[in-house]
């Protein structure tokens, strides 16, 4: 665990220990100071760069190495501590973020989740068992096609109805008119089953939209958010989740995430940036693709992320893991086996597959799931 003063970053290094050693002696200058060792005052090496407190082998083959930061170098923002943890090093061959730890001073400017688990939990109405999730899909389906979609899910159980991330403002489902024509749909099936689904409409934009976009649906009447922090930045996440005017559940789509866990080699471990990373950014909820399904996570992967949704971070809220990417309903206990309760199970296409009548194929998920759990 990071000190009081500070953050840790693990990185896994190619190579033996002296190797390891002598790339992390560079990197801990390198993703401070930027500046030559030997050209670097001695109260700036010892007070701003970071230090090697810890190394070991990794079973999977190379050198792990522990490099502490002093939480100043960060200065509370979480631009600047990605710049901090990975920046420069990143385009470097052969390092690999595993995990950071930070202390209780470094943690102090994030809110993490603003719902979690247990918040989730609470607007669902589901204290114990698994959550549901789908998307509406495919893009090219008119704002009346898509809504319909949302009515059946709903009035089938589904908890979590969000739009698909290839959803945007595209001419054959305008934003607005999508929005308020699938946020009716969802209330007037709540209504008649006595449930809390929730629609999640994709906020994913040019920078400059996203908030206004996010309010818009807020006052629209939808009950959370979608959006893609590969294409909008971990910070503009974080700034939904932290703004109190706009207080809505926040759920992450990997899109254009996937280029920095495929390398065993380089880039951020499973566990850093889909566990750790969302949870400082402050999302509820990260969807990832679970093993078996059309992608290449393995099980340990996927195990990996859900402790990292879970790993303790001072006082923010565990996410929830959200597994989807292929996923089948005759996979439920398999996943259930690794994921536990606490997991939002995302199931798209296979929702499809029996028949126009989604509404029936939702509840004999719901069923299936609940017997199951």
């Amino acid at each position: 665990m990071a000190p009081d003063h500070g953050f840790t970053v693990t990185y896994r290094f190619k190579g033996g220990v002296d190797e390891a050693l002598a790339r992390a002696h560079d990197l801990r200058y390198e993703q401070t100071v930027e500046f030559p060792p030997d050209l670097t005052p001695d109260r700036i090496a010892q007070t701003i760069v970071g230090q090697v407190v810890g190394h070991e082998p990794d079973p999977a083959g190379g050198h792990r190495v522990t490099i502490a930061y002093p939480t100043g170098v960060a200065a509370g923002e979480l631009t600047q501590f990605l710049n901090v943890v990975f920046g420069n090093s990143s385009i470097k061959p052969g390092i690999r973020v595993e995990r950071f730890d930070l202390s209780v001073e470094a943690l102090a400017p994030f809110r993490g989740p603003r719902f979690g688990r247990a918040g989730l939990r609470a607007k669902l109405g589901a204290p114990t068992r698994p959550l549901l999730c789908t998307a509406l899909k495919p893009m090219g389906l008119s704002p009346g096609e898509l809504a319909r979609q949302a009515y059946q899910f709903a009035l089938g159980g589904i908890d979590l109805i969000k739009d698909d991330h290839g959803l945007s403002d595209q001419t054959f489902a305008p934003y607005s008119e999508r929005v308020r024509a699938c946020v009716a749909a969802v209330a007037d099936a709540n209504a008649k089953t006595g449930y809390r689904s929730l629609y999640l409409p994709n906020v994913t934009a040019p920078l400059d939209r996203i908030v206004d976009r996010a309010f818009a649906v807020r006052e629209a009447g939808a009950s959370g958010l979608l959006i893609s922090p590969g294409l909008t930045g971990f910070d503009a996440a974080r700034l939904l989740a932290a703004d109190d005017a706009l207080s809505l559940p926040l759920i992450s789509h990997p899109a254009l995430l996937g280029s920095f866990t495929v390398s065993p080699d380089a880039g951020f471990s499973h566990f850093a940036l889909y566990g750790q990373l969302g949870r400082l950014a402050g999302i509820d909820a990260v969807v990832f693709p679970s093993w078996g399904g059309r992608f290449a996570f393995t099980r340990e992967e996927c195990a990996a992320i859900a402790r990292g949704t879970l790993e303790s971070m001072g006082a923010l809220a565990p996410s929830f893991p959200a597994p989807g990417g292929g996923m089948k309903r005759e996979r439920v206990q398999e996943m259930l086996d690794v994921y536990g309760r606490d997991v939002i199970f995302l199931i798209g296409g296979d929702l499809h597959r029996p028949g126009p009548d989604l509404a029936d194929t939702s509840w004999r998920f719901r069923e299936l799931v609940e017997a199951y759990a």
